[in-house]
């Protein structure tokens, strides 16, 4: 939020409203229907409450207003803005590849994925500056591209994560190199809710597949070792 409040006045509501920090941000505290009517509402809420976020704006939402998300999926927020915002209202989905930690210091070749679902050439290509002139480096790719690369990427690696969590990997105090590599993909989830996890393999169609998939290589790999 800080990197763009010069570049526009910014309005935040929140359900659990923190006047100090938003102000700190650079943003000003507003009421639903204020935030709501902007000519860009950004919607930043977990997976799970993304319908009934949208549910809520909706009616405030101006006519020619581009509503933007920034949920790790893809093809459910697409589903949903479509269905329940006016045709006439841009959507732009988005999923930034990074978070407040790697992003603390600079955006500078930080990645942004971007499926431009519902938006005027002219205006995506104006925004679309903007963000590149923050270092950002955007991909675009369809909500389905997305969602599958994801799953083979990002909760492929949660779930990794937080199996070797649950397994209990720590530390032997003689790592080896390999071990310690594996032991930061703890470091990578361990910070990230639970909510967030479940969310990504609850909306995401490739999620179950591909952990079906690494169930299956854990078991063929368990199989050679034993015979």
């Amino acid at each position: 939020m800080r990197y763009f409040a010069q570049d526009a006045r910014m309005l935040v509501y929140d359900v659990r409203p923190d006047a100090r920090l938003v102000r700190k941000l650079g943003a000003t505290p507003a009421t639903l229907k204020e935030a709501s009517s902007q000519e860009l509402v950004l919607l930043c809420v977990p997976i799970a409450a993304f319908e009934a976020a949208v549910r809520s704006v909706a009616p405030h939402v101006r006519k020619d207003a581009l509503v933007i998300d920034t949920c790790s999926v893809k093809e459910h927020p697409v589903r949903v803005m479509k269905r329940l915002l006016p045709r006439s209202v841009e959507i732009l989905a988005t999923h930034p590849n990074f978070g407040p930690d790697s992003a603390a210091e600079s955006l500078e070749g930080r990645t942004l994925i971007a499926c431009p679902a519902r938006v005027a050439r002219e205006r995506w290509r104006e925004l679309k500056g903007l963000l590149q002139e923050k270092g950002l480096v955007i991909v675009e790719l369809s909500p389905r591209e997305h969602d599958r690369r994801m799953a083979e990427s990002l909760v492929l690696t949660h779930v990794i994560g937080r199996t070797l969590i649950r397994y209990g990997a720590r530390s032997t105090g003689v790592d080896t190199e390999g071990y310690k590599r594996l032991l930061r993909i703890l470091q990578t989830v361990q910070n990230d809710t639970w909510q967030l996890v479940q969310d990504m393999n609850r909306f995401n169609a490739f999620a179950a597949p591909m952990r079906r998939r690494l169930l299956r290589s854990l078991q063929d790999v368990d199989r050679k070792v034993r015979t």
